[in-house]
């Protein structure tokens, strides 16, 4: 029987999916429910103890795998969301590879997950003692405060918040849904975005991956668990702005960026020169698409990555 009762959430003996499961906030994640004696099988794109190899943007790929842990489980009672990647890319250039793969991996592999999970679910209610299956969706703050160069991934995680609505209005009577907003935390997700020049670390606040953790943790352990929560209370407020004041939030980004524009911020970096020319007049050096390099991209392995912020 799991670990969990209609008054309480997930507790020893529980059963949890986690996706991203070898990344900055899986691994960590999945050994703090362990240590608190729930049992937890992972996804992600290699295989490893504990961790079922799985494309999430394969169908047929996610069904089996999904279908392994729940066997490997014996029933599931939560599913926690962490797969992501966060490649880089300009709003107005191609699509492929880059675009569409991000939202792919960050929004539509979600889905997958939770579609083929849903069933093992609902089923595993009357072993909770009535109580709810969870799931958690860990967006993040890009979903309402937008940055130049990251849209897809805006996009996609905003996606993931609409999705979890929908979630909670179709299956509210037999789950809870949550999700959980990080800010900027230092995590492998943003290596792309350093590796052309265009790394977010010293242009927002930064987090630390205990936030996100802890955070996580509490909303699977939780009585009632919140809809909507942010890892900290900086991150909270700044969620609250980007939701309800997007005009003002939207304003003050635009100023800022126009300033590191000028400041020679990302000079170099062929991804921004678009942007840069357009904001100061300088020429800047660009490539033929703009974005993303095209050596090997289109033929990449394919994804089910780790961690989202």
């Amino acid at each position: 029987m799991a670990g969990t009762t209609a008054r309480s959430g997930i507790g020893a003996g529980s059963r949890v999916l986690i996706t991203g499961a070898a990344g900055g906030f899986g691994a960590p994640t999945a050994m703090r429910l362990r240590e608190q004696g729930a049992r937890v099988v992972g996804l992600d794109r290699v295989a490893s103890e504990h961790v079922i190899g799985c494309d999430i943007t394969d169908d047929a790929a996610v069904t089996t795998a999904v279908a392994e842990a729940v066997e490997r489980l014996g029933g599931l009672d939560a599913v926690v969301h962490y797969a992501g990647i966060g490649t880089p890319n300009d709003a107005g250039g191609p699509l492929a590879p880059d675009a569409l793969r991000v939202i792919d991996v960050n929004l539509l592999g979600a889905w997958r997950v939770t579609a083929a999970a849903l069933p093992a679910l609902r089923d595993g209610r009357s072993g909770r003692g009535g109580a709810k299956g969870r799931v958690v969706f860990v967006s993040s703050e890009l979903a309402y405060l937008t940055l130049p160069f990251v849209s897809a991934y805006s996009v996609a995680k905003r996606g993931m918040t609409a999705y979890a609505d929908a979630l909670r209005l179709e299956y509210g009577t037999e789950l809870h849904v949550s999700t959980v907003y990080p800010g900027y935390v230092r995590t492998p997700i943003h290596d792309a975005g350093r590796e052309v020049g265009l790394a977010l670390e010293g242009q927002v606040r930064r987090e630390e991956v205990e936030d996100i953790v802890g955070t996580v943790v509490r909303t699977l352990t939780a009585a009632k668990p919140r809809r909507d929560t942010a890892g900290t209370r900086a991150g909270a407020l700044e969620l609250w702005f980007g939701r309800h004041l997007p005009g003002l939030v939207g304003a003050g980004v635009a100023r800022r960026i126009r300033a590191q524009a000028a400041a020679g911020r990302w000079d170099g970096s062929p991804l921004a020169a678009g942007l840069v020319s357009r904001l100061t007049g300088r020429a800047q050096p660009s490539s033929s698409h703009p974005g993303h390099d095209n050596a090997g991209r289109d033929n990449a392995v394919p994804i089910s990555e780790r961690s989202a912020s």
